[in-house]
């Protein structure tokens, strides 16, 4: 399949090369990107065990890369991708960061932020869902699936 540069799936493929990154440190593969004005700012991958942190998930260490690449704690103007939808810790970060809009691939109904009744989410932030779903969730379900 030959991806247009500049659509949402071009940047999510970007997002899954990150989640790979994260399977070959037997990660959870879950990869994320921060785009602006059709430039990646940040790249990102799930680094729980890494760092033995239990907040240093994919979007997390994107919206810290993404500030000190535009030297503020501001995301305006700024698109997460994220191969999985963010749980609520990390939605609850892109209010704070104030992010624009997030991608995501494949979704989360046991902890994903869209399970809550209550958005959280800034007001202002789009989101659109299952772009190269798929394939994000087929890395994901790999990886369980070797666990077991």
């Amino acid at each position: 399949m030959d991806v247009l540069k500049y659509t949402d799936e071009y940047f999510m493929k970007e997002a899954l090369k990150e989640a790979h990154k994260a399977l070959e440190k037997d990660e959870i593969p879950v990869g994320a990107i921060i785009v602006t004005n059709n430039r990646i700012i940040a790249r990102a991958h799930n680094l729980t065990e890494t760092l033995n942190d239990v907040t240093a998930h994919a979007e997390m260490q994107a919206y810290t890369a993404a500030a000190n690449s535009i030297g503020g704690k501001y995301l305006n103007d700024c698109t997460l991708y994220c191969t999985l939808e963010p749980c609520v810790m990390c939605a609850g970060a892109s209010f704070w960061a104030q992010i624009t809009k997030i991608v995501y691939g494949a979704s989360d109904p046991e902890r994903g932020f869209s399970r809550l009744k209550q958005n959280v989410l800034h007001p202002k932030t789009m989101v659109i869902k299952g772009v190269l779903e798929q394939e994000s969730s087929e890395i994901l379900s790999s990886f369980f699936r070797n666990k077991r």
